[in-house]
């Protein structure tokens, strides 16, 4: 009889501890809810390990907890079409609480969704612990996709996760290796190989391998035969001389020469316009003058002129007539009858 006793009390006992651990849970969730921000997003990608309770993090400071995960199907059956095959309605439903007062001021939610406000899922370190994390990213990266339905509470688009996009990016490589021929990626190299073989062994360029080879050779004979310290000396020697003479009073005099001698070739050069000058009207007048004499001489130059075609006449008269001088006039000529 004391042991049912006993019993009972322990029963009554565990059912009020229960009973008070679930009243508790309901009032706080009732609590956040009444007082915190209400926000869903959907997931393409698989939720394993993140559970009711989960904080909701914003560059790792903790701003709520998850409070719902379901499927789309579940939540939205009425908006559900029968082709269910479509890629939205796949989705994870995420619902999730904030707390206004870690935030400060809240803007309005389609205008950070603007910005680029988006949630993915995240890992906690080594622990596997799989949290949500909201942040602003590039927009055009990653746009906002639009479901056909009307989300109950406000909507921040999700991004891939870190994971995802890692293994989305092998997923890629591996596709892009997978389409790679590699037989006949590996006889195009095979026989790249054996053309260099064939040229290095016997063909061209063995042939100029070898030209290289005596070429070099000749030259490291010519450096050997060469004497380069010599020439070394010599051209230190020509270059202490070259500053000697540079240094030297004879060339800064030749040098105040050169300047004075262009001072005054600049000088002549200034007076050269006026010389040409006078030199031009001095020709001008030059050829007045000779334009003068020239009139001048005509007349004397027609009368000689003249008198010299007498004197040839008269020439050729007595020449011709020699007795004419002391006779005078050639007889006429008797004209037949």
């Amino acid at each position: 009889m004391g042991d049912r006793a006993t019993y009972l009390r322990v029963g009554l006992l565990l059912a009020f501890g229960l009973a008070a651990a679930i009243a508790l849970v309901l009032f706080l969730s009732r609590d956040q809810v009444r007082h915190g921000l209400n926000y869903e997003t959907y997931s393409r990608e698989s939720v394993q390990g993140l559970v009711v309770g989960a904080p909701v993090k914003f560059r790792g400071v903790s701003l709520g907890q998850v409070t719902e995960i379901n499927l789309v199907g579940a939540v939205y059956p009425d908006s559900m079409p029968a082709d269910q095959e479509r890629a939205s309605y796949q989705l994870v439903v995420i619902r999730f609480t904030v707390d206004p007062k870690k935030i400060g001021r809240v803007i309005d939610t389609d205008r950070a969704v603007e910005l680029g406000l988006r949630a993915r899922l995240a890992t906690q370190g080594i622990t596997g612990v799989v949290y949500i994390e909201i942040d602003f990213v590039n927009p055009h990266q990653f746009p906002a996709e639009k479901v056909p339905w009307t989300p109950e509470y406000d909507y921040i688009p999700s991004m891939p996760s870190t994971i995802a996009q890692v293994q989305d990016a092998a997923q890629s490589l591996l596709a892009k290796l997978q389409a790679v021929d590699f037989a006949r990626l590996s006889g195009s190299v095979q026989t790249v190989l054996d053309d260099v073989h064939g040229q290095l062994t016997e063909g061209d360029l063995h042939g100029t391998l070898a030209e290289a080879h005596i070429l070099l050779t000749t030259l490291r004979t010519a450096v050997e035969v060469a004497d380069l310290p010599g020439l070394a000396s010599d051209l230190r020697a020509t270059s202490g001389a070259v500053r000697t003479l540079v240094q030297g009073k004879q060339f800064k005099q030749l040098t105040a020469s050169a300047a004075d001698a262009a001072d005054n070739f600049d000088a002549a050069a200034k007076r050269l316009p006026g010389l040409l000058d006078a030199l031009a009207t001095t020709v001008a007048r030059v050829d007045n003058g000779v334009a003068d004499v020239q009139r001048d001489l005509e007349p004397v130059l027609r009368d000689t002129r003249a008198a010299v075609a007498n004197l040839r006449e008269t020439t050729e008269v007595l020449r011709r007539y020699p007795s004419s001088v002391l006779l005078g006039a050639p007889p006429p000529h008797a004209v037949a009858k």
